[in-house]
């Protein structure tokens, strides 16, 4: 080309958890069966979507209604039902359904959000990081992404002094992004812990960002709390969706709340801009919206999330005793979402330690995957090689911490019961090769 037409971003676009299902499909054409561990697909794990939810697809799917574009907002009677929700909350910010727009899963909104910032304005995002913030915040800068540290000798939460530090003496953060419950980790901040990290965006005149996918995912005596019931006069956007509380992961549908837009003018012709920008595009998706304010208003929805939440709570139970006696990683038990993090103590790992692959095949692509990789990735791909676990190493996420995270997904008992023994046996076996 006689132009450079790539944007500078562009090798900032990496997304591990999707990347390493091409490693994974090599290794099942050379014989190996996977396990799928990567990705958080409730549904491809197992799970079945509730008939009585079914039932109200199947009614909408003979609407003539929901084959037609809705406006680029979203649906209007959505919105309303939407906004409601978030006026009931005790204490919370107000809202118009004006302040809902919806995107074609949270994806899109991601990409939206970071896309359409000035390319000079940085958010300040966790580490361990989800790669879809981490990977658009870095790709719309062109540098890397600015984050602030998880402890992960205290449950995973966020180090409070290195977020005010990294705001006060970088003055080209804008915003800071908070996920709770959190994604890799599961952990889930107290109320006191959010409000003082909205006390330092309201002191430098920041604005913040809530990723709540998980928020009806929580468990271990861990409260549901909205971005609205605690960020103030800040202004905000929150992330939701229904794709892992459906769950229907397929159905691409997201949106933002956008809280206190009035309070900061520069912040409202922001959001005007995103609004802009969904005009381009005409439509969002009209028949996984209109399906919400029938299921989630539906009587029986809240005794959905209460079983799925007690389901977790015994899944993370069961993944907390299968490396009780692993003394050569960290584990925290999680309060939400449906992930599991397992975290090398450091030093454990090096570039010598191996498992058996007996096919010999698969056993010389792994040695040829491992060369210059990170200590934790090493051991994915061996883990892979031997067992089929496919697993994504915590590096991935923008982590300084060697370790994995899997999901706590599978339906079938005496399945996960197999993985949880396999991943601790090659712990073991790894670390003392």
């Amino acid at each position: 080309m006689r132009r450079n037409i790539v944007h500078m971003g562009a090798g900032s676009l990496s997304y591990e958890i999707r990347e390493i299902v091409a490693v994974a499909r090599q290794i099942s054409a050379a014989g190996q069966e996977i396990t799928w561990e990567n990705i958080g697909d409730p549904v491809q794990k197992g799970e079945k979507v509730e008939p009585w939810m079914r039932e109200v697809i199947h009614d909408l799917v003979d609407r003539n209604e929901s084959w037609a574009y809705c406006d680029s907002a979203g649906v209007p009677a959505t919105r309303e039902f939407l906004a409601s929700h978030v006026n009931a909350r005790p204490g919370g910010v107000q809202i118009t359904s004006d302040d809902i727009m919806f995107f074609n899963g949270l994806g899109d909104a991601v990409a939206k959000v970071y896309g359409f910032l000035r390319r000079e304005a940085r958010i300040l995002g966790p580490s361990p990081a989800y790669s879809t913030h981490s990977s658009a915040e870095a790709a719309h800068s062109g540098y890397n992404h600015v984050t602030y540290n998880l402890d992960p000798y205290n449950g995973w939460m966020p180090d409070v002094d290195d977020i005010r530090n990294k705001v006060k003496y970088n003055d080209s953060i804008a915003g800071i992004l908070v996920l709770s419950p959190d994604n890799p980790t599961g952990a889930v901040y107290s109320r006191e812990l959010v409000e003082e990290i909205a006390a330092i965006a309201r002191e430098h005149k920041l604005f913040m960002i809530t990723d709540e996918i998980y928020v009806h995912i929580v468990y271990n005596g861990s409260p549901r709390m909205h971005l609205s019931e605690w960020i103030g006069d800040v202004p905000a956007l929150a992330m939701r969706g229904i794709s892992k509380e459906y769950p229907w992961p397929g159905s691409r549908c997201g949106w933002l709340e956008v809280l206190n837009k009035n309070k900061d003018e520069n912040f409202a012709t922001y959001v005007n801009s995103l609004l802009a920008a969904k005009r381009l595009e005409v439509s969002s998706t009209t028949l996984p919206q209109m399906s919400i304010p029938r299921i989630m208003g539906d009587p029986r929805y809240q005794a959905h999330l209460a079983r799925r939440e007690e389901l977790f709570s015994t899944r993370a139970d069961e993944a907390m005793k299968a490396f009780e006696s692993c003394d050569e990683v960290i584990t925290n038990k999680p309060g939400g979402a449906f992930y599991f993090t397992v975290m090398f103590k450091p030093g454990v790992l090096n570039d010598r330690q191996t498992l058996p692959i007996e096919n010999t095949a698969i056993r010389s692509k792994i040695e040829g995957l491992v060369k210059n990789v990170a200590p934790d990735k090493r051991f994915v791909y061996y883990l892979m090689g031997a067992t089929g676990i496919v697993v994504v190493p915590l590096t991935g996420f923008q982590s300084t911490h060697d370790g994995f995270r899997m999901t706590l997904l599978e339906s079938d008992d005496a399945k996960r019961a197999w993985i949880f023994k396999t991943l601790r046996e090659s712990i073991a076996a790894y670390i003392n090769s």
